[in-house]
């Protein structure tokens, strides 16, 4: 038995409460080296002729990568309170592992076992549960519809007449969005993340000049209220983006250090080295990288703090927008996001806190900061897999379990599941212009764990590479959109809808993969209904035996034709082929 690769540890990602009554416990151990591993549990305080009383459940496999299996089991202590360990069963050895260790018998006593001391409700997770069924739509509004030429900036360019460039205008506003609503609703999105809504100097707008004033190319406040309303009367969610972690170069209190230096009585809210300021090349004060017109601000002063915290009540509470994504989140400290969290939930108990960062997130998701942060090890995952073709189908299903196995299940029924955005090149292009990896990318994407989120345009077969050319105009003219990839979208998202395994509400095990052929298998399931799904990410036709299929009827959602296996499970793909059997 390999005991090195035996790890637990009784909090965060392997030991939660998943709601009032229910502990989820993970324990992890080599690939392929435990035959099974069983639950010791008991009550801490329940003894009986000297002896601790305990019980043991079976727990399952829930995923395995390269170096590792994972094991499972939800169980409901009586007492709300639980004493554990775990019965590890190789073919030659098997030994009680607890937090002091090994032994070849279990323990009479508790002591040496794992602790979880009594499940709080108030501890449980909790994130807004409308998230769950969110289907998110990201918009850059300078470029996704110009309804209003009144309020376009000076120079503005006629609508896609050249490429989209970091210093070029073509009018988006919020009049634009509120012209194409209808798409969004054809589509079936239910929730609208928009870039940088507040005046700035640059069209991306993360150079913040006023967070309590709307750009005047967007509109003007009431327009936007207008926009907020169409939004819920459509059932559609809004959330904006809060660049908390740097302001821009025309921010007020900086133009005031820039005039006055350290006489400023701004001086604080930034993090200045010397004087006088270096605005060019390297700058001599923290800034977002190395970039000399987004000077970081320092939210450990009280002042930054209040004037930021009060932006974040009052969107809320003036439109009544839903949620706040946080862009460069990791890099501002973790009292004010506690204190930001306190402020926004006191506004609006069911907003969304999203955090951008894109690694290991745990320390943001303990309940007290975040509800989610944006998933890119998700993202980088199947881009690398569906799009580029630069990993194998083992390689994914390993990424893909870390990243199951990354977090609790309840945060993970809330991650931002993304394929690309304004930061990176289009997934049509990612995937060279191979629109049927696209449509993989998009089918496993709308059947996974979390809440997804289509990046403007791509669903009508924009492409576009790196920033800038990832934000170009939206193209509007239906002869100009890709309908087919359109059309597949939308019953997809159809499907996450009214198909509840389909959705967040099924469970993710991964049953097969093979590098080979690049095809992998997976299930989704509730107690109620299984689906099956089968995907060929290759040019060549391909051939996978699925057993969970043996002696089933089922109906393919894609096609909705009824098929029956019988002892022959082979299911024939091909290339770049998929089915998702509904087990009947």
């Amino acid at each position: 038995m390999n005991k090195a690769a035996i790890y637990h540890r009784p909090k965060n990602n392997f030991a939660y409460a998943y709601d009032e009554e229910t502990l989820h416990i993970i324990i992890q151990s080599g690939r392929d080296d435990l035959l099974s591993i069983d639950l010791i549990y008991g009550d801490p305080y329940q003894w009986e002729n000297g002896s601790w009383l305990s019980n043991a459940v079976s727990m399952e496999k829930s995923g395995s990568t390269e170096l590792h299996d994972y094991w499972f089991v939800a169980i409901k202590p009586e007492y709300r309170r639980m004493r554990y360990g775990f019965r590890c069963v190789s073919k030659t050895e098997n030994w009680t592992y607890t937090e002091r260790g090994f032994y070849k018998e279990p323990p009479n006593d508790s002591a040496p076992f794992f602790c979880f001391p009594y499940l709080h409700a108030q501890d449980v997770f909790q994130a807004p549960a409308w998230v769950k069924d969110t289907v998110w739509y990201q918009i850059f509004p300078e470029r996704f519809g110009n309804g209003d030429s009144s309020n376009d900036p000076e120079g503005t360019l006629p609508w896609a007449s050249t490429k989209p460039a970091t210093d070029n205008f073509f009018g988006g506003d919020f009049q634009g969005v509120i012209d194409h609503l209808d798409h969004l609703v054809e589509l079936g999105i239910t929730g609208i993340y928009f870039t940088p809504i507040f005046k700035a100097y640059s069209n991306h707008k993360y150079d913040t000049i006023d967070y309590m004033e709307i750009d005047p190319q967007f509109g003007d406040k009431e327009t936007f209220r207008n926009l907020i309303k169409a939004c819920h009367n459509r059932g559609i969610r809004v959330m904006l983006d809060a660049v908390f972690n740097h302001s821009g170069y025309y921010f007020m209190p900086f133009q005031d250090v820039l005039e006055k230096q350290e006489r400023s009585e701004y001086k604080d809210w930034f993090h200045l080295w010397e004087f006088p300021l270096e605005t060019e090349d390297v700058p001599n004060y923290d800034t977002f990288g190395f970039v000399p017109s987004m000077p970081k601000l320092n939210t450990a002063n009280v002042e930054v703090r209040n004037y930021l915290l009060e932006a974040a009540r009052y969107w809320i509470e003036e439109f009544d927008i839903d949620g706040w994504r946080l862009d460069v989140a990791n890099e501002v400290d973790h009292v004010f996001w506690r204190d930001f969290r306190e402020v926004v939930k006191s506004a609006k108990p069911d907003a969304y806190i999203l955090g951008e960062i894109w690694h290991d997130s745990m320390p943001w998701l303990q309940g007290d900061q975040f509800d989610a942060v944006m998933n890119y090890p998700f993202t980088n995952g199947a881009i690398e897999f569906f799009a580029k073709q630069a990993i194998n189908a083992n390689d994914f299903v390993n990424i893909l379990t870390d990243v199951l196995h990354m977090y609790p299940a309840n945060v993970n029924e809330v991650s931002f599941n993304l394929l690309d955005s304004h930061d990176t090149p289009r997934i049509l292009t990612l995937a060279n212009n191979n629109r049927q990896r696209v449509k993989l990318l998009y089918l496993f994407q709308l059947s996974f764990i979390g809440t997804p989120c289509i990046y403007y345009g791509d669903e009508v077969g924009m492409a576009g590479d790196e920033d800038p050319g990832c934000r170009a105009c939206m193209v509007w003219e239906k002869d100009q959109q890709d309908r087919q990839l359109f059309d597949f979208v939308k019953h997809l998202i159809h499907l996450r809808r009214t198909v509840p395994a389909f959705g967040n509400k099924g469970s993710f095990r991964f049953l097969s993969a093979d590098s080979l052929t690049n095809t992998i298998v997976y299930k989704k399931s509730t107690q109620d209904e299984q689906i099956i799904f089968v995907l060929n990410n290759s040019e060549k036709s391909s051939k996978v035996s699925v057993s969970e299929l043996e002696n089933k009827t089922t109906k393919e959602l894609i096609t909705n034709n009824r098929v029956t296996f019988e002892e022959d499970t082979v299911v024939n793909l091909e290339p770049y082929g998929y089915y998702c059997f509904r087990i009947l």
